[in-house]
């Protein structure tokens, strides 16, 4: 890596938006750390894809729901940086991977409840935490959401919820990591055709013809509609914009 370079963690980055955040960070000139679960191969394509744009790319394996992982986790990253350039320290954090679930409130266990809230709360907060004393001063921190936070669609209660309290939490953050010039921002793409979910925003006619019919642009999202923007609000463009929640939906249900 270029010690000039800035530097970006995304999370779940082999796939999906996170794999669509990491290419449109790198295509800003931006290197990138990314995480992934378990498909090595894809995660290898996309370092490979990083890097034919002129960029650093290193995938390292995590499971963002076990936090007892993530000290590991962080030596390896901020040993692996300092070998490369000099410093432990990065710029960007985009908490992005996650897991669907779409169960009625009647229907909803306690350990669905549990696999939703440690990946998308718990591991959002405390990966957040314990990377913050390597975040550059002046940096940024992207919190990806959900349209389904203003969208009310049935069998999204939990992870619709649990999403509402990540943009909470992401105002807090703006709040007290003001002094350090470290924004936070929310990202809340509306229906994106991925694999996220069982890919059935994609696959299922009838559910994509249905999100269609109710968003002003006349289509489903896909996940460049979503990438480029993360990598904007890393952007010194995007210095002025702290503590917001953007949408990215193309006017779905308004």
């Amino acid at each position: 890596m270029n010690t000039k370079n800035k530097i970006a963690i995304v999370t779940g980055g082999s796939r999906g938006l996170g794999k669509n955040s990491a290419i449109a960070l790198a295509k800003k000139g931006i290197d990138v750390v990314f995480t992934y679960n378990t498909n090595k191969e894809a995660a290898d394509k996309v370092a490979a894809e990083i890097q034919s744009l002129g960029q650093n790319a290193y995938p390292f394996r995590l499971d963002t729901s076990n936090i007892k992982l993530f000290d590991s986790f962080i030596n390896k990253v901020t040993e692996h940086l300092k070998e490369k350039t000099g410093s432990a320290n990065f710029d960007f954090l985009i908490n992005n991977a996650g897991t669907a679930l779409y169960m009625p409130v009647t229907d909803v266990t306690e350990e669905q409840m549990d696999v939703i809230y440690n990946i998308h709360y718990k591991g959002v907060f405390f990966l957040t935490q314990k990377l913050l004393p390597f975040m550059n001063d002046g940096g940024a921190i992207i919190n990806i959401s959900s349209g389904l936070t203003r969208i009310t669609m049935p069998g999204s209660s939990v992870y619709a919820s649990i999403k509402t309290a990540v943009e909470s939490l992401s105002r807090y953050m703006a709040k007290e990591l003001g002094p350090r010039k470290i924004r936070v921002n929310v990202v809340a793409p509306g229906a994106i055709e991925t694999d996220f979910g069982g890919g059935r925003t994609r696959d299922n006619k009838d559910i994509n013809a249905s999100i269609a019919g109710i968003t002003a642009l006349g289509r489903v999202g896909l996940p460049e509609d979503v990438g480029g923007v993360v990598a904007f609000l890393c952007s010194p463009e995007a210095y002025w914009i702290n503590g917001q929640r953007i949408e990215v939906s193309g006017g779905q249900a308004i």
